[in-house]
């Protein structure tokens, strides 16, 4: 069987799916995907056939492709994702060429990340049986067909494909739900959906820990990031800088690929500034994280019982912040607003506060009991086989 994937040119789409897509090759199945010319290579480096299709850009770097966004507020921009690129130019521009690839390479089924949706599109109108990976959040049917109803509802009306509220069929086939049951039930979603156990992928290469980290301190490590999108959000890294180095903890940030560890200057011994280190490895050694409150994050937080400092920027991140926040397992703050001494307390909180970790722990043990990819693959090996929606 074939199975193309289809998603946003970023790592917090890609990364999800990558478990998902090499248990089904490890299954003897062909697996590709379809993306940004520009993300083709990180594809490529994970080991999977990429399809250079749609527009080329790259999500980190936003505004380079749509420069209305260098004028927009963080909230203005957040919507303008969903309804006019998300939901507009790039499952626009997309389509076509996974038309093209499905004649010549003839998948069984398309498999789309929750905010591409292109896929859909080219799924129904060439008669395709399609599945959605969730990232944890669910926008309700009726609130999201407000905001497709523009340009998505007229990509569809050019390929044929009905545009109805509340966009059932977008979900048409099957849907797989990565969260813990208390952080969204899969009954809040849609028929079709089925919970598993969330996917943490973060190692394309040879990434390994780096050696100081053998000679910290015994004292609480921290671990700080913002993504690769909102990395460079003017002032938040800082801040935790100056309201943590002085603290009798190990602090440990991880500023993104794109960005200079030095530019933030000399510290102190107990303070550690790198590029990248993947999450699987040094979570398990680490505290507390602080993060912009991403999916792949906090799941991977919750994967080691770690509590959590969330700081949403954007995108879904106030989502997972307001989820968090209900459940006991993280202190949220502003970062607009925040200063050095909120984020120092909010630590010092978290560290002292037993609740937090005891709270996760539980969320951590919900997330085991879910079932592994391996279900994933058996429900997509039938879809592609009955080509018919499954029913949870």
């Amino acid at each position: 069987m074939k199975f193309l994937f289809t998603c946003q040119p970023a790592f917090g789409h890609f990364h999800p799916l990558v478990p998902l897509a090499r248990a089904l090759r490890d299954a003897g199945h062909q697996v590709a995907f379809a993306c940004s010319a520009s993300f083709c290579p990180t594809v490529q480096a994970a080991g999977f056939l990429a399809f250079p299709c749609g527009l080329d850009w790259l999500e980190s770097s936003a505004a380079d492709t749509f420069p209305a966004l260098r004028e927009m507020s963080l909230e203005d921009q957040r919507s303008r994702f969903v309804s006019d690129i998300f939901g507009g130019a790039t499952a626009t521009a997309i389509v076509p060429d996974v038309v093209a690839v499905a004649a010549t390479w003839q998948p069984d089924v398309i498999v789309r990340d929750y905010w591409e949706f292109g896929g859909f599109v080219a799924a129904e109108h060439l008669d395709l049986p399609h599945a959605t990976v969730g990232l944890g959040t669910f926008i309700p049917q009726e609130p999201l067909a407000a905001m497709l109803a523009g340009p998505l509802s007229r990509l569809c009306r050019a390929y044929a494909v009905p545009f109805a509220p509340p966009l059932g069929h977008l979900y048409k086939y099957l849907y797989l739900h990565l969260a813990p049951p208390s952080y969204l039930p899969a009954q809040e979603t849609v028929p079709v959906a089925h919970a598993l156990r969330p996917l943490v992928f973060d190692r394309a290469g040879g990434e390994q820990l780096p050696g100081w980290l053998e000679q910290l301190s015994a004292h609480p490590r921290v671990y700080v990031t913002l993504g690769t999108v909102y990395n460079k959000t003017a002032g938040v890294f800082e801040t935790i800088l100056e309201g943590l180095r002085d603290e009798p903890l190990n602090l440990i940030l991880t500023v993104g690929r794109d960005r200079d560890p030095g530019r933030f200057g000399p510290q102190p011994a107990n303070v550690h500034i790198e590029h990248y280190i993947p999450q699987t490895l040094l979570l398990p050694s680490c505290d507390v994280v602080i993060s912009h409150g991403g999916y792949n994050t906090v799941m991977a937080a919750i994967s080691c019982g770690l509590p959590q400092i969330l700081l949403p920027i954007s995108a879904d991140q106030p989502t997972h912040a307001s989820i968090c926040q209900r459940l006991g397992i993280a202190v949220v703050l502003d970062p607009n607003q925040m200063q050095a001494a909120d984020i120092r307390q909010a630590v010092r909180t978290v560290l002292a506060d037993p609740t937090y970790r005891d709270n996760t722990h539980r969320l951590q043990q919900e997330m085991q009991a879910l079932p592994t990819v391996d279900y994933a693959v058996d429900l997509l090996e039938r879809l592609a086989r009955d080509r018919q929606p499954i029913f949870a």
